[in-house]
């Protein structure tokens, strides 16, 4: 397995540390831990911990099919953060008991993910430098 000691996305963290409810403290909070990556066939595979407050830990595994980055509709460089973010989507919405350990990102996914972090085009006639102001 590869670690996370590997390059990892910038501005992401190996580390998130989240609440469940409306009522978290700080003690309630729970730690999501990327762990590294494994190729397996035709998908590459995300390990992440599930660290509770009270010691315990469950692994999780979000996958990707090798064909997306092939394909270049996912860089190498954002897997864990979009795999974080699907993993994170999940423990939101079933805050009592995730019935999988084991999740897939879809290409719907994929696509909201570089469609929010490509940049915007400039707008036509913007300048880039101070020139016009001199």
């Amino acid at each position: 397995m590869h670690t996370s000691g590997q390059s990892e996305p910038r501005g992401s963290s190996a580390l998130a540390a989240f609440s469940f409810g409306m009522a978290g403290s700080v003690s309630d909070a729970v730690v999501l831990q990327y762990v590294g990556f494994e190729t397996k066939g035709t998908v590459r595979e995300y390990a992440f911990t599930l660290r509770g407050s009270g010691g315990e830990s469950s692994p999780y595994f979000v996958t990707i099919a090798n064909a997306a980055f092939v394909e270049h509709r996912v860089r190498y460089q954002d897997a864990p953060d979009i795999c974080s973010i699907r993993l994170h989507r999940e423990l939101a919405t079933h805050t009592d008991h995730l019935s999988s350990s084991h999740f897939f990102v879809t290409d719907a996914e994929l696509a909201d993910y570089k469609s929010a972090h490509t940049p915007k085009p400039k707008p036509k006639g913007y300048a880039d430098s101070d020139d016009k102001w001199s």
